[in-house]
């Protein structure tokens, strides 16, 4: 009796992708499974440039194919696609190519830190969703896209409610969508508590692929968070996609503003325009409307003072912000009419207003 397709596939699940905790079967990549008189025969179809790839694969799927019981033998074909070349780097102050798949994608902004623990990815999610609620409100609700480049601490999943794996059609992922904002991260390729234990060149060529090998489609704006400081990432992406400009978040206290005037500068130097500072945990409103400055006053319209730029607003404390995060319902959407929902829609309005204007157009 001829063995089943479905028993070659479940085999075929122990396979991971080198480099990747994900089978080739979640990824996609099995284009046929099956046998006929004791023969497997699979063909796997991969897009690399990388040539130990389909050696790793071949020898892993005939591995797999020859301990299912019944089977004396494998046929394996790994049909090998070369990848879109993506867009050279550009000189420190040049000006990148914009990636094909970024082509319709009006405004790309990046959120920055200095330094960790001032809530910049959770400030970059309900920013991106108070984005989507004006475009719907605009009659566009599939506008808003959110590059996950924190390639170290993925929680941006986490926090949208997306727990599924992006498809792959052709040679490209497809973003998962939820709350009217279209998503990829590292988070949806690794398994749940694997870390990524990658050195500089790695992160740079996953930044890399995530702006040329994700089928963003027509966008008004992309929200790229970005890991916390000022190394290879960084760098990667303001030479790798052509930036419509930055937002720097900080905390009120002198320890993170410092740190994001460093981060500021950086951007500078590569030419991509800072749209302005907005601060996080700002202050906890007590119920008489009163203020707690629990992590100090003024620093944000300091720092923004400083790099001559503009203080976009205050974001205030409320544990409804964290609990949104944790049950993947941000607080945006979850409390939209909350003083901190408002305070993200007006700095996403501000946003926008400068993003329009001719001196803030997007580069070629």
């Amino acid at each position: 009796m001829d063995v089943s397709s479905e028993v070659l596939l479940n085999a075929l699940r122990g396979v991971k992708y080198p480099g990747f905790s994900r089978d080739i079967v979640s990824f996609g990549l099995v284009r046929l499974a099956e046998a006929s008189a004791g023969v497997a025969r699979a063909r796997i179809e991969i897009t690399t440039a990388d040539a130990e790839i389909p050696k790793k694969l071949h020898d892993a799927v005939v591995a797999a194919l020859r301990a299912v019981p019944g089977i004396k033998s494998a046929d394996v074909e790994v049909a090998v696609k070369t990848p879109a070349k993506p867009a050279g780097p550009a000189a420190m102050g040049g000006q990148a190519a914009t990636p094909s798949q970024l082509q319709k994608v009006r405004y790309r902004i990046a959120v920055a830190s200095g330094k960790g623990g001032v809530g910049k990815s959770t400030f970059a999610v309900n920013l991106a969703c108070a984005f989507a609620q004006i475009f719907a409100q605009r009659g566009n609700p599939r506008a808003v896209g959110l590059m996950d480049c924190d390639i170290y601490g993925p929680s941006i999943p986490l926090m949208l409610g997306v727990n599924v794996r992006p498809e792959i059609e052709g040679e490209l992922l497809q973003p998962v969508e939820n709350f009217g904002v279209r998503m990829m991260s590292m988070g949806l390729l690794i398994e749940e508590n694997t870390p990524v234990a990658w050195r500089g060149p790695m992160v740079m060529k996953t930044i890399q692929q995530f702006a040329t090998q994700v089928a963003w489609g027509t966008l008004e704006i992309l929200v790229v968070d970005l890991p916390p400081g000022t190394g290879d990432a960084q760098i990667t992406l303001a030479q790798t996609i052509p930036l419509s400009g930055v937002v720097v978040v900080t905390t009120p206290q002198l320890a993170a503003v410092s740190v994001a005037r460093r981060g500021a500068m950086l951007f500078e130097k590569v030419n991509v325009p800072l749209l302005g500072v907005a601060e996080n945990m700002s202050y906890l409103e007590n119920p008489d409307g009163t203020r707690q400055h629990i992590f100090g006053e003024g620093g944000g319209p300091g720092a923004a003072a400083d790099l001559q730029t503009e203080f976009l607003g205050q974001v205030p404390l409320d544990t409804r912000i964290r609990i949104g995060g944790d049950r993947g319902i941000p607080l945006v959407v979850s409390h939209p009419d909350s003083l901190p929902s408002q305070a993200f829609r007006g700095i996403a309005n501000r946003l926008l207003e400068k993003l329009s204007t001719p001196t803030l157009a997007n580069p070629a």
